[in-house]
Formats: C-alpha cells, structure tokens, sequence
C-alpha cells in the first residue's frame, strides 16, 4: 500500500524541529487564549494540544507494537481517546506544554528504539487503516504541522517547509485519497509540472480526470480542509469537497 519511500531519519528529526516551532508559537499564549476557538469547528486550542499529546503517545503505542510484534492499539477505543482529549482541553498553559514535551519525548523514545529490521512492519491505525512503522514520524509530522495551522496563532501554510509540502501532498494522492469514493477521479497539478493522479479510478476510456492545478502548499491547504482552494485552478470546473481528513 506505500507507493511513496518512507525518509524514517529524516522524517524523524523533522518532527522535534516541528515540535519545537509549535512549543515556541505556544510561549506566547496565556491560559486565557487556550479556553479560545481553534479554527477547527467545536474544539478550542485546548483541544487541540490536548489531542496532539494522546496521539503521541498512541503512535508510540503503535512503535511499540513493531518493535516487540505485540499487539498494543492506538487508543483503547474511539470513545477513550475522545474522553481523554475531554478531560485535558481544559488545563492551563503550563499543563498542556509540559504534557507537549512529555509525550513529545516518549515519541522520540520509541522512534530510537525501532530497530531498522523491524521498520517495514506493518500496524494498524485507527479506523482499520494499515501503516507501515517506518512512516509514523511522517505521520506525525503531518499532525503537528497541521495542527500548529489549527491553532490560529499565526502559523500559516506558507510557512511549512517545502520538504513537508512535497511529502504530505504524495501521501494526500498516492495513499489517503487514492481511490476514495468521496472524491472524483482527480489529476492533481503543481506548477513546477508535477503531477499525481487520485480519487475515484476513472471507469472507461471517457472518463477523464478533473484537473486542479496551483501550488503545492495550495494543493496541501485544499486537500487537508486548511484553505479554501481559491488559488487553484480548476480548469473550468467547479473544486469539489474534500472529504475530512
């Protein structure tokens, strides 16, 4: 199922350097701006790094689970994992950047530990998704990345390294899009010339894939829910709706 090469080192150290942009963009807040909205509908900015330090640590589970071959679960369960993001949203700064750290260093920990001979082994995410181990740090760097945007702390698209850009929107057409049923068969543009093909398969000879086309960090911002696609190009056709993430 990955079509795109895992950069296990890389995407690894990419992951403390995100880690510690967003504990920076974090030190400028107070308790009272972590009670506010995020831009994600519903949760507030406590949600929000509330739900970065449990994924963590269920992707550490998930490290661990290669790593020994025992089965250990992201989450006990979709309602565990919703109960804990619940019960840690509404803590202070302090609480929530030391649990950052905390669970931040158990990730770095369990991506140490992984021997190489067991980083093709694959585990199960949520929702019955299978994942190689040697791509969680590019999972997670995704998460963070992402979410830092979702903060509305003045982190902004254009501000994700090129690196990440390129790696997230292979990972959006090549794996979590490929052959989605809620999105048309798509031919996906960057201006640089590359291209990827995603959603539906085409079911005949006729029928042709919907162009969009703009820039990669665009292209990431649409296909994520973290911009409106109004700098891409449709070529004459409506953009359709993504579905979430």
């Amino acid at each position: 199922m990955t079509v795109t090469p895992p950069h296990f080192a890389h995407d690894a150290t990419a992951v403390r350097e995100a880690t510690d942009r967003l504990l920076i963009s974090l030190g400028k807040l107070d308790d009272a701006a972590i009670g506010e909205p995020s831009l994600l509908p519903g949760w507030t900015r406590g949600h929000v790094l509330a739900h970065l330090s449990r994924n963590a640590d269920a992707l550490v589970n998930l490290l661990t689970w290669a790593r020994t071959d025992v089965r250990t679960p992201m989450y006990a369960s979709a309602e565990a994992r919703d109960a804990d993001i619940e019960r840690d949203a509404d803590r202070s700064l302090e609480a929530h950047l030391t649990d950052l750290k905390e669970s931040a260093a158990r990730f770095d920990a369990a991506v140490d530990a992984l021997p190489e001979a067991r980083r093709a082994f694959e585990v199960e995410m949520r929702n019955g998704v299978v994942e190689r181990a040697d791509r969680l740090p590019l999972r997670r760097l995704a998460e963070v990345e992402l979410h830092h945007l979702d903060l509305g702390v003045g982190h902004t698209l254009d501000q994700l390294s090129p690196a990440f850009i390129d790696d997230e929107l292979a990972f959006l057409t090549t794996v979590k899009f490929a052959g989605h049923p809620g999105l048309p068969a798509l031919e996906i543009r960057t201006d640089d010339g590359r291209h990827w093909r995603t959603g539906r398969a085409a079911t005949g000879p006729g029928d042709a894939p919907m162009v969009v086309s703009g820039s990669a960090a665009a292209l990431v911002g649409w296909l994520t829910g973290r911009g409106d696609g109004t700098e891409l190009d449709g070529h004459g056709s409506a953009l359709p709706v993504v579905p979430p993430l």
